[in-house]
């Protein structure tokens, strides 16, 4: 067994050493392709953290000033259930609520963050319009609110998410396309390195074949190397996502307050779970592609 473990990797690093300058291009086409992946996903949870406040078909948030009093709250509330009418539903988000909420759409920001405590920040209540009610008509009920005793403002959420979906859509769709079409070109390039490797040691093979080795047995180094391209090219990639979202980080935090671009930071661990994705990804192509490779050509 040991022997046999001895052999899988000495072949595995061997081929590695032979075909050198096709294993540097498929690990860099495998790593620019995973990177790709890995900024599609994080662009997508920004673009969620963008739109979390919107949630649910919440269209209309009152913000209500810090420490209002319980008959503020009451007359607020008390109006959005008379609006039955415009108002299907609402939710109080207390100032708990509210700085959860804060944690993640203002991480980019930490200046604000740090401001900010159970003690000043506004509290919300966020409401559902009713299916059929105008945009101008809840526009206009939205004016009506923001007069009201303890009333900070009130934001609308209309023009917000048409612009932040359109975004959405623009930018997820063509950057997950441009990373599949990567992806495939790193897992061809794989392919054509594990079957060089395979056509270059076709009288070994052959001579292996004659005394009796499985075809498993011939095939698993070459899946070895392919899965190994996977893995190596979703580390260095792990490294790009994680520069890419420090510098931006930094970069936002340079920005005037309010930009808007605070949300699209990702600070919550996200990007640790991206880097797991891509590297399963990697691994996952690498094999695949290999062992296909390694099937195909193994009767040379």
């Amino acid at each position: 067994m040991l022997s046999r473990l001895r052999y899988i990797f000495r072949e595995t690093f061997d081929s590695f050493r032979r075909n050198a300058t096709l294993t540097i291009a498929s690990i860099i086409t495998a790593a620019i392709s995973l990177l790709g992946v890995g900024l599609t996903f994080l662009s997508q949870h920004g673009f969620d953290n963008l739109l979390q406040r919107w949630e649910g078909g919440v269209e209309m948030i009152v913000f209500m000033q810090p420490g209002v009093t319980d008959d503020q709250l009451a007359f607020i509330e008390t109006n959005l259930t008379a609006n039955a009418e415009f108002i299907e539903s609402y939710e109080y988000c207390n100032a708990q609520c509210s700085l959860d909420e804060a944690q993640r759409v203002l991480a980019g920001e930490p200046g604000i963050l740090d401001l900010l405590t159970l003690d000043n920040i506004p509290t919300q209540f966020k409401a559902v319009p009713t299916d059929g009610t105008e945009v101008e008509l809840l526009r206009l009920v939205s004016e009506a609110f923001s007069t009201g005793p303890g009333v900070r403002e009130v934001a609308f959420a209309e023009d917000q998410i048409t612009l932040i979906s359109q975004l959405q859509g623009f930018f997820g769709f063509r950057l997950l396309l441009l990373s599949g079409f990567l992806l495939l070109a790193a897992v061809l390039l794989i392919w054509n390195t594990i079957r060089t490797a395979i056509f270059a040691r076709r009288r070994e093979i052959e001579v292996m074949k004659l005394v009796g080795a499985t075809d498993w047995f011939i095939r698993i180094p070459f899946m070895l190397e392919g899965l190994l391209h996977g893995v190596i090219g979703g580390a260095l990639a792990s490294g790009g996502l994680w520069i890419w979202n420090s510098q931006w980080t930094s970069g936002v935090e340079a920005f005037p307050e309010n930009s808007g671009f605070a949300a699209l930071v990702i600070t919550d661990g996200y990007d640790k779970q991206v880097m797991l994705i891509m590297l399963a990804i990697g691994a996952l192509a690498g094999a695949i592609g290999s062992g296909i490779a390694a099937s195909r050509f193994l009767d040379v």
